[in-house]
């Protein structure tokens, strides 16, 4: 790192790293699309500006602060259903479809507490959404 970056680096705000492993980022993540947004969509557009990592800390460390706060209302709000839905995921290889029952009791816990609303992007229009469908039919998968 040059003198001008790490001089840019000590500016910005250290931030906590978010401390979770990938099972639980899985079972937040459209969530934390949703919350996230804003910062999510800032850090993107940085990104494309320029390739080097220094210029877009800020931004980084804001998208950082935001999943933390998320998480941690989670824990608050909705322990079991969080721990339950990403458990499931840890143990069936990430895979949304073996975990739907605790998705749906945590997506309903997330609305009536924290009024979020998971949406997957590129649902069609007048269709219900594949983690809403109550006895969904599967077929082969494609690998």
């Amino acid at each position: 790192m040059s003198t001008v970056e790490q001089a840019v680096a000590q500016e910005i705000p250290k931030v906590q790293e978010l401390g979770t492993t990938s099972a639980p980022l899985k079972s937040a993540a459209f969530f934390l699309g949703a919350y996230c947004k804003e910062y999510n969509e800032d850090f993107m557009l940085c990104k494309s500006e320029s390739r080097d990592p220094a210029h877009c800390l800020k931004e980084g460390r804001r998208v950082t602060r935001c999943a933390t706060d998320l998480i941690t209302k989670m824990r608050e709000n909705c322990l079991a259903q969080f721990d339950s839905h990403w458990g499931c995921l840890e143990q069936n290889n990430h895979e949304y479809y073996r975990c739907r029952p605790a998705e749906r009791t945590l997506n309903n816990c997330m609305f009536e507490k924290m009024g979020l609303v998971k949406e997957i992007p590129g649902t069609p229009a007048g269709r219900k959404a594949i983690h809403e469908i109550e006895n969904p039919v599967l077929g082969r998968q494609q690998k």
